[in-house]
């Protein structure tokens, strides 16, 4: 079945530019399969070569973070939109004057 994937700004350019793209698969391991085959280029930065989700790759069912659930195991249907998001880190510098 396939759903609705939300893409960053940043894989966008291996999707033609669409900021969502459709995807299928019952599990979100599998949508992320068949979008990773559809995009090659976005491989290397959603899931790593063993096919667990990248450390730096943050992916929602709809608003759950999946890591809360069954991670790549969590169930889809086909209402369920995926947002895949990059973990943004930082730290506080010195402050500026």
């Amino acid at each position: 079945m396939p759903v609705e994937v939300r893409l960053p700004t940043v894989l966008r350019q291996h999707a033609s530019g669409q900021s969502s793209v459709s995807a299928s698969g019952s599990t979100v391991g599998e949508v992320l399969q068949d979008l990773v085959q559809t995009f090659p280029g976005m491989a290397g930065q959603v899931v790593t070569p063993d096919g667990t989700l990248h450390k730096f790759v943050n992916v929602y069912r709809n608003d759950d973070d999946v890591r809360y659930l069954e991670r790549l195991d969590t169930k889809v249907s086909d209402s369920d939109v995926i947002t895949i998001l990059p973990a943004v880190a930082g730290g506080a510098g010195p402050a500026r004057p």
